[in-house]
Parts: structure tokens; C-alpha cells; sequence
């Protein structure tokens, strides 16, 4: 196993390029894969995520090629094809859920499996969703792999707990317009409901306009289809939330460009926790801006509409003055690895004192960040936000550096170029 230490850089005063965001990116591709007709995709993200999504539509008969940076779509109307072997969807929880409910439309039998960490990961209240709207759809102690008969929606009614996971609900919503009748869908817990409107947000750029009469309940015409459009991806909001952490404890300046303050990606408010801690944060149209204060504080923040950002958030308290407390966050137990533990036994290393309860997470900050080596757990966004640190504290090590593929390939790169 492969180990990459980081070297502690001076306050910079920098501008960055961050990849496309990965979960725009996968919802525009089932978008478009539904839409009848060809599409491109500009400033999509390439990585382990987006190509287990691009390979699991092809083995559903949708061609999708590169053409001088973009992706071009040829959508197949929902007419899906049946794979002749089991859909691999990798490490991928996007690709697994909504290929799971694309599964749904396709005239005979489907297999979905993964790597051994997604065979742990939920997805029986999807099942149990799709099997209400007509499909039939088996997994294995509620987990994958899945195994789905389906062929058509019959539409109608369905509750599904989305406490979990919002993409429960959001692949649901990706499918409910080729239904046969109209959709309605309730939901009391939603974790993560900024993610949901990012679906509704991609949804409704390639023209399925979602109803939601309140916030627990969604409706869905199935009069409408998805039209094909050339569509432009954001950068990821998660990727950049690494970069203003960067600015954070360094004391520099980063800005981050073509990340819009009106962007429908949840981390976009990371710099608000950031405001709260002591940064100052510039806005611009088509960009945002972060300083880093001379003494950061610790603060008390629900974190559960960014549950990526926690991770982040948690390495930023090492460097603040007081605790800080990340609130309503048990979906982190859910994610490539269980995330409280792991948090709790690599800040501990760093001298940190951290105590985790079922949904929180206290950070109590060392005089001093110490050296140590970092364990991934083969999951990136723990390599993303502990190698931050390194640009402040000497000594910090990360195994397995390679696992960042899943959503940010040259990310090391990038983070030494400040």
C-alpha cells in the first residue's frame, strides 16, 4: 500500500480550477439516458463514480462517447436494454441506487452488485418503493446485490424512508416521468434534502418538472418526458469545500472558480460554517473566495444537509480555539466507510480528543497537531480532508492516497499547487 506525506505550505494567496461535480454529473447522465435522443455534457467529472455510471448505461444499451472533452448521450427513452451479465457499479452509491430503479423499465431480469463495502451499504427502502409502483425488485439482507424484474411503472402512490438516504427518494423521482400513470411520492425524514433538490433542480433542466405541495411530498405528471439539451456541470462543491479549508488554517486566500454562490450543491454553504468560525468570505458571480483568520473557533453546526462537508469541517476544528460539535450526522455511519469511527480514531491520532454518539460528533483541538500516519479505509473523501491538515501541521502522512479516484483524480496535485 502506497503512502503520500504532505508538506506544510505558507499562506497562500491562490485561484482554482476544481473537477465537475460527481453528483450532477450522475444524475445528468440517467437525465439524459431517459431522454429520447442525444445529449452533451459539458464539465463532467471523470472518475472511478462517473465511469461505473457511464459503464452500467451502457450495459443498459445507452452509447455514451467522449467527443473533445464532453460526453454526448444518445438516450434511449427508457427503452432499456437487458444486460446479459450483472451490472458492476463499483464503489458507487449514485450508480447503485438509480441504475437500480433504471432497472425498473427494463423488460426482464437485472443484477446489480458492487464492492464488498457496498454489499453493506442500505438500499431496502428503495426496493420495497419500487416493488409498491409494480416492479419487483430483491435484495440480500437489504443490501446488494439487487436483483430487479421489471419492465414498466404502474405509477400511483408510494411512501419511501429516505432517513438514510436521500438517493433512495432521488432515484425514485429520476424514473417516476416514465411512469405509466402519475406519481406521487411521500416521504416524513429526508436526510440530506439539499441533494433532493439537486435532483429536481437536473430534473427539471431536461424537462420533467417535478410538483412538491409540501416539503415531505412530491408529485410527479407523466405527461411530460425528459428532452435531450446540451448541459453544462458545475465544479463540485464538495471538491472545493477542501480548498476554503485550506485558506482556513493556513491563513491565506483561495478562491475557487466557476462555483456560483446560487449553486443547488449542498457544500456550497460550507463557506457559512467558515464565516462562523472567523473567515472572511468573498462572493462573486461566478466564483468564491475564502480567508483564513489569524484564530479560528470552534462551533456548534447541523451538518446533516452536508454530510461531505462534515468530514472537512472536522479536520478545520484541529486548528480552531474551543470544541467544535457537528450535529445530526448518522448517515455518516452509511458512506464507503463507517465515517464517525473513523473520524473519531484518525483525529485521535492527530491528539485530538473526540468524543461520537449515535448523530454527533465532538471535536476537542490538541495545543499542538501531531504527526501520524492516516488510514483511509479505502474511502476519499477521508484521504481528501486529512491530507488538509497536512498543509499546516508537519508530519501528516496519508495511506492509500490512490483512493481519491472515486471522485477527484489528480486531487493531490492540485492541493500541492498552493
Amino acid at each position: 500500500m502506497t503512502e503520500r506525506q504532505l508538506t506544510p505550505i505558507r499562506p497562500p494567496d491562490a485561484s482554482v480550477e476544481v473537477p465537475g461535480s460527481r453528483s450532477i454529473t450522475n444524475r445528468a447522465l440517467i437525465c439524459a439516458a431517459l431522454a429520447d435522443g442525444t445529449s452533451t455534457l459539458r464539465g463532467w467529472l471523470d472518475s472511478d463514480d462517473t465511469r461505473a455510471m457511464i459503464d452500467g448505461l451502457g450495459r443498459l444499451g445507452v452509447e455514451i462517447e467522449e467527443t473533445k472533452g464532453d460526453l454526448t448521450v444518445r438516450g434511449l427513452g427508457g427503452d432499456f436494454v437487458i444486460p446479459l451479465h450483472p451490472i458492476d457499479c463499483r464503489a458507487s452509491g449514485t450508480t447503485m441506487r438509480f441504475l437500480t430503479a433504471c432497472a425498473a423499465l427494463v423488460p426482464g431480469r437485472v443484477v446489480l452488485d458492487g464492492t464488498p463495502r457496498m454489499r453493506e451499504r442500505p438500499i431496502q427502502e428503495l426496493a420495497d418503493a419500487l416493488n409498491a409502483l409494480g416492479a419487483r425488485a430483491v435484495t440480500v439482507a437489504g443490501c446488494p446485490p439487487v436483483t430487479v424484474q421489471g419492465g414498466a411503472l404502474s405509477g400511483g402512490h408510494v411512501s419511501v424512508d429516505a432517513s438514510r438516504s436521500s438517493q433512495f427518494l432521488s432515484a425514485l423521482l429520476l424514473v417516476a416521468p416514465l411512469a405509466r400513470a402519475k406519481v406521487e411520492i411521500t416521504s416524513s425524514e429526508i436526510a440530506s434534502r439539499l441533494y433532493v433538490d439537486m435532483t429536481l433542480d437536473v430534473m427539471s433542466n431536461f424537462g420533467a418538472v417535478v410538483q412538491t405541495p409540501d416539503q415531505g411530498r412530491f408529485e410527479v405528471n407523466t405527461e411530460q418526458r425528459y428532452r435531450p439539451r446540451s448541459y453544462a456541470i458545475e465544479p463540485d462543491a464538495s471538491s472545493a469545500t477542501y480548498f476554503f479549508a485550506a485558506a482556513a488554517i493556513t491563513g491565506g486566500r483561495v478562491r475557487v472558480n466557476g462555483l456560483t454562490p446560487a449553486s443547488c450543491q449542498a457544500d456550497v454553504r460550507f463557506v457559512e460554517v467558515l464565516e462562523r468560525m472567523g473567515c472572511g468570505v468573498e462572493r462573486g458571480s461566478t466564483w468564491i473566495a475564502v480567508r483564513g483568520p489569524r484564530y479560528l473557533h470552534g462551533v456548534e453546526v447541523d451538518m446533516n444537509a452536508m454530510p461531505d462537508g462534515a468530514l472537512t469541517l472536522a479536520v478545520v476544528a484541529l486548528f480552531a480555539q474551543g470544541k467544535t460539535r457537528i450535529r445530526n450526522v448518522p448517515n455518516l455511519r452509511l458512506k464507503e466507510c463507517d465515517r464517525m469511527a473513523v473520524l473519531k480514531s484518525e483525529l485521535e491520532k492527530l491528539g485530538a480528543s473526540v468524543t461520537v454518539t449515535q448523530t454527533d460528533i465532538e471535536i476537542e483541538p490538541p495545543e499542538e497537531v501531531q504527526s501520524a500516519t492516516i488510514d483511509t479505509f479505502d474511502d476519499h473523501r477521508i484521504a481528501m480532508s486529512f491530507a488538509v491538515a497536512g498543509l499546516r501541521a508537519r508530519g501528516i502522512t496519508i495511506r492509500n492516497p490512490e483512493c481519491v479516484a472515486k471522485t477527484f483524480p489528480d486531487f493531490f496535485e492540485r492541493l500541492e499547487s498552493l
